[in-house]
């Protein structure tokens, strides 16, 4: 009951710590396990702060595999599943502004590589998107939310925005899409007490090559992708 309550709580405090550990981190001169271990290490402590059960059936990823992840998004703790569940792929997220404008947490995504999108002006967006791609090509694994925002209606996925298909058609990379499900049951948008009784579960499904699309196709590769997508939450939905 104590975790329950104050969760929220707890995660600010650890939260506060590794993103002043990360900005101590030397990109320039350590090694890439180096320069992830804070964030790992966060979202690690996040899932033990949490109790939060997990399955996770990854499918044919490779666990150091170099992709870009699209995933359904319901809760704050995606977050820190995913950094666990892909501790080895060398994530990093493309995210919302408002989050680079918090406190420490913020300062900590930007130097860590993490991407920023501005959806409320157009030309800063792509520009962002266009770093990602470079990203990307960088060796890291962009993870994507297609959803924009955290889903309130847990039957079916939101309608999906159009940025992650610019990103896994320019970057050329494999595309691993993931659904979740229950996180928003644990700790749904808005909450600050968590339920960790839900098991929160994990599914990829069968990567896709993007050389199957055109970056003129990216319409038809978003409606595919949602409805592939789509089929897959649903099933994993009725397992509990």
């Amino acid at each position: 009951m104590f975790r329950r309550i104050f969760f929220v709580l707890n995660l600010w405090i650890v939260t506060v710590y590794y993103s002043w550990k990360t900005m101590k981190v030397d990109p320039a001169n350590s090694t890439p396990e180096e320069y992830d271990q804070w964030g790992l290490a966060w979202g690690h402590a996040a899932i033990k702060l949490s109790g939060m059960k997990i399955e996770a059936d990854m499918g044919d990823v490779d666990p150091q595999g170099h992709y870009v992840f699209i995933c359904n998004h319901q809760s704050n703790l995606d977050i820190p599943v995913l950094f666990d569940v892909l501790k080895g792929n060398r994530i990093r997220y493309v995210a919302k502004k408002s989050l680079f404008d918090i406190p420490i947490y913020g300062k900590a995504l930007a130097y860590s590589g993490h991407i920023c999108i501005d959806r409320e002006n157009r030309r800063s967006a792509m520009k962002s998107l266009n770093e990602a791609v470079e990203i990307a090509k960088n060796g890291f694994s962009p993870v994507v939310f297609p959803e924009g925002t955290r889903n309130l209606h847990l039957e079916d996925l939101m309608e999906f925005k159009i940025g992650g298909m610019i990103i896994a058609l320019k970057s050329g990379l494999p595309v691993v899409p993931i659904v979740m499900t229950n996180t928003g049951l644990v700790m749904g948008k808005g909450q600050m007490i968590i339920d960790n009784r839900p098991v929160v579960r994990v599914k990829a499904l069968p990567i896709i090559d993007p050389s199957e699309y055109t970056i003129k196709d990216r319409e038809k590769f978003k409606d595919d992708l949602r409805a592939k997508m789509s089929a897959a939450y649903k099933e994993l939905l009725a397992q509990g």
